[in-house]
């Protein structure tokens, strides 16, 4: 309660949580796409979400390492994990495809523990960041701060869901990845090489998770067991937003963005991560209880 009423009394933070909420959430938001496609082509929900998101921060901070800026680790992230999800779908998601959604739940959480461990045994369990250089903008005589780098994530994760949207709309490819997701059945009897479209999908998926990733690691911090929290999150965000909305995904990701600085000010920093954990079980109850009151309304 003291936190709340420090907020009542000035103002001016709570401008400052909602800038940082709305420029973290555009990450959030980017990381959701993926999952948004894959859940919404393939019928697979990938728990491994995050640990994409991971292996991306590890492209971005040893570029820095190598004396590379780590803003060239967004481009070269995204092509690398395209290369990786391309690979685990030839390998080991095209035998899920089809199967119920549970089991690509169980495969996909063991293939985040995989990656989780492998990272661990071949980067090591210390936390890295990846400097950006980048400075920050003091508004309303210091009182608030915004860091350039966050401003760049909102605006690739604004440009790239437009870009999404264009591709999914009048590219050959998008085309068929929303055919695929409508009727697949239907679509290989029109023609379309389902198979090709599930491994572009599974692929872009990991590719917009390895932008994400060297984004939370010139932002945040990059470690081997970060992951989970943002598959939790992408999944929230589908979940409120839907399958097939890019634009509702991005409103949902920044104001979950919002909703966690506002959490985290008034819980403490200690509970944010469970707060992202207690919304995802609220959501799902009401979603539960939202298809229940409609079955029985059609019915």
């Amino acid at each position: 309660m003291e936190n709340l009423h420090i907020l009542f009394q000035a103002p001016i933070l709570s401008l400052q949580l909602l800038i940082d909420g709305l420029l973290i959430g555009a990450i959030f938001a980017l990381v959701a796409y993926g999952m948004a496609l894959v859940w919404g082509v393939m019928n697979i929900i990938n728990i491994a979400q995050g640990e994409f998101v991971m292996l991306g921060g590890y492209v971005a901070y040893f570029l820095s390492v190598a004396g590379i800026h780590p803003i060239w680790g967004i481009p070269a992230a995204a092509v690398l994990m395209f290369v990786l999800g391309w690979a685990i779908y030839r390998t080991i998601i095209f035998r899920i495809v089809d199967r119920d959604l549970f089991t690509s739940i169980l495969a996909t959480f063991g293939l985040g523990i995989l990656l989780q461990q492998l990272a661990n045994e071949l980067f090591g369990a210390d936390v890295h960041t990846a400097h950006s250089g980048l400075k920050t903008w003091f508004l309303f005589d210091g009182m608030v701060t915004v860091a350039q780098i966050k401003v760049l994530a909102f605006a690739i994760a604004l440009v790239i869901g437009g870009l999404l949207l264009w591709f999914l709309k009048r590219a050959r490819l998008g085309q068929a990845i929303r055919a695929t997701s409508q009727n697949a059945r239907a679509a290989r009897i029109m023609g379309v090489d389902t198979d090709r479209v599930y491994a572009m999908t599974f692929g872009l998926n990991a590719a917009l998770c390895g932008a994400a990733g060297a984004l939370v690691a010139m932002i945040w911090i990059i470690q081997p067991y970060l992951g989970l929290p943002f598959t939790a999150r992408s999944f929230m965000i589908v979940v409120v937003a839907g399958v097939g909305n890019i634009g509702a995904v991005f409103v949902a990701g920044v104001a979950l963005g919002v909703a966690e600085e506002f959490a985290g000010f008034l819980l403490g920093a200690q509970f944010q991560t469970a707060f992202v954990f207690a919304l995802l079980v609220v959501i799902l109850v009401w979603r539960r209880i939202w298809l229940s009151r409609k079955r029985r309304y059609l019915s």
